[in-house]
């Protein structure tokens, strides 16, 4: 199992927090084996023992999502035991996952978001300015988490307005950045070197320690603030990506470059967006057509 994970991260090159999903997937099936069937190879496990394991995650009422990505790890790995030639035949091909439940992303309103950072009492210390960045880079540039928690000090280049983040499969894109995002930017890299001045870090946010910043304290500081003006279920960080894009599909921007910028790797990831948009849609067809 071990050489799964180190081919997917220096072959695959997926992301830390991917990996991270594989294993946890890999060893909850492991663990499975170990107190239903009294198994610990997994190469032994057959499609009637996978099978049941995943109607147990139904049972346990998992997000549908959830348990397609668990089968999904369980055949990447039996597909490398095949390759590798350590098992014959892949036992996970006659595995069928649970039908999807075409979701929407999630995503908060244009006005909201302004809402926040005007009415939000953001402190003026480093701790506070940091918080706020967060928001901004998160909403302002669409990126992920992990690109969000992974940014270097080189990566900003505040003289072109741009940013260099490091996305999936190690494929580099450049994010231009609004004047607010380079004003935030600013002051908080001022804040730093006075809050740390001895601090060699390369990374552009780090803790109250000095450390990296990790992503569950990113989680905190969105569900903190957002909550305060959504009351949406889902307050994550990936929540607002989704806006960054709907928001810019809403003001007419090309599908291709949201796609640019989101770093999606095809079209179709960028397309789900175009669903948030259909009231836009709506009101345009019925000012604009002569029948509506």
């Amino acid at each position: 199992m071990e050489l799964f994970f180190k081919y997917l991260q220096y072959e695959k090159r997926f992301s830390p927090h991917t990996i991270t999903s594989y294993q946890t997937d890999l060893h909850q099936f492991q663990e499975y084996l170990q107190e239903v069937y009294q198994l610990e190879d997994l190469k032994v496990a057959d499609h009637a023992i996978i099978r049941s394991w995943v109607v147990t995650l139904v049972q346990k009422e998992l997000d549908s999502r959830t348990i397609h990505r668990k089968i999904a790890s369980l055949r990447s790995y039996y597909r490398f035991l095949v390759q590798r030639g350590l098992l014959e035949t892949n036992p996970t091909l006659r595995i069928k996952a649970p039908k999807l439940a075409k979701k929407l992303p999630a995503f908060i309103p244009e006005d909201a978001f302004t809402q926040l950072l005007d009415q939000s009492e953001f402190t003026t210390d480093f701790k506070g300015q940091r918080e706020r960045l967060i928001l901004e880079l998160l909403y302002g540039t669409g990126m992920r988490l992990a690109e969000l928690t992974t940014l270097q000090l080189e990566d900003i280049n505040l003289a072109a307005s741009t940013l260099k983040v490091l996305g999936k499969g190690n494929k580099e894109r450049i994010l231009p950045l609004n004047a607010s995002l380079i004003n935030a930017l600013s002051h908080y890299l001022q804040l730093r070197s006075a809050t740390f001045p001895n601090n060699n870090s390369s990374f552009l946010f780090v803790t109250d320690k000095e450390a990296p910043l990790y992503p569950k304290y990113v989680y905190r500081v969105v569900k903190k603030y957002i909550s305060t003006v959504s009351t949406a279920n889902k307050n994550s960080p990936h929540v607002l990506r989704h806006s960054f894009a709907t928001h810019l599909l809403n003001r007419g921007a090309d599908l291709g470059a949201i796609k640019d910028l989101l770093g999606h790797a095809s079209l179709a990831a960028t397309q789900v967006y175009t669903h948030n948009s259909i009231e836009k849609l709506k009101a345009i067809f019925e000012k604009a057509h002569p029948k509506a």
